[in-house]
């Protein structure tokens, strides 16, 4: 790992991974193997990284992998173009399949009940044309939200009583109750973010149940509090940051996966791996009960 040479403030950060993912996404922190995962997503690929030992590894899927997160039967599960599998030590296995010409897999998260909440998006970010779904331990699968943009990133408060859910072109990070047989209810902003900022992409929540949001095109990391006020910016040298997760043995590090494509001319740090030590306090994030 190297440090770089920006910071904001008081919050340096470090260069965890230095890569040239074309859509970096989705850093989770896999407790028990003591490593992150991450994926590029249009470059089919799965990587993890050991920030002890600096031991990288790379899987490439089956198709466009969105999100990878870590399964309690062994291997990851993965949410790819045309539904959600899982690698493991059976080798690969479909769980759940619903090709859609022109769809493809996005972000995802596991509920703190285990199940995996997998969003989709049309290749050219039609309104409309992609969804929110869930798909338990059992593989029963059950549409969530089903007239959404780019589903992005998905998170819950530290007592699992509300999920934050972020659905890019609405600038919006909403905030969901949630209900009955675990479905989110009654979904309301709990922030917009303003002109020129930036989109928001991926999200992760902290211990203190404050939500951090990856701005693509606006370079930065915010923290919003539960009241949803902003009260800490992390400005980054790449343009388009695209998700944050807490990482590292007690969960302190911030680490920020980045996107290259689209740029005519990329920072040379655009498809690394950031992190930001001692940035806070992450949750535990449950793998994968599949």
């Amino acid at each position: 790992m190297t440090r770089a040479t920006g910071a904001t403030g008081n919050t340096a950060f470090d260069v965890a991974v230095r890569a040239e993912a074309a859509l970096g996404e989705g850093p989770t922190w896999d407790p028990d193997a003591r490593r992150l995962i991450w994926v590029d997503i249009l470059g089919s690929r799965v990587h993890t990284y050991d920030p002890v030992s600096g031991r990288r590894t790379v899987m490439v899927t089956e198709q466009h992998v969105g999100a990878a997160k870590p399964r309690a039967g062994g291997g990851v599960v993965v949410n790819l173009r045309d539904g959600v599998a899982t690698y493991g030590p059976e080798g690969f296995r479909w769980l759940y399949r619903d090709p859609v010409p022109g769809r493809r897999a996005n972000d995802a998260a596991v509920a703190p009940d285990g199940s995996l909440l997998f969003g989709t998006m049309r290749y050219d970010e039609a309104p409309g044309g992609g969804t929110l779904s869930r798909i338990t331990a059992d593989g029963t699968v059950t549409a969530v939200l089903d007239d959404v943009a780019v589903s992005n990133g998905t998170g819950w408060s530290p007592d699992g009583r509300l999920m934050y859910y972020i659905d890019s072109p609405t600038r919006r990070v909403d905030v969901f109750d949630m209900g009955d047989g675990q479905l989110p209810v009654n979904r309301r902003p709990l922030t917009v973010i303003e002109e020129g900022a930036g989109w928001p992409d991926g999200l992760t929540v902290d211990a203190d149940g404050c939500v951090w949001v990856a701005l693509w095109d606006g370079g930065a990391v915010r923290r919003y509090t539960p009241d949803g006020e902003l009260d800490r910016v992390v400005e980054l040298p790449v343009p388009r940051p695209t998700a944050c997760g807490f990482g590292g043995a007690d969960l302190t590090d911030l680490y920020i996966t980045t996107a290259r494509t689209g740029l005519e001319a990329p920072h040379p740090l655009s498809g690394s791996v950031l992190v930001v030590p001692g940035a806070g306090k992450g949750l535990p994030q449950p793998p994968f009960a599949g």
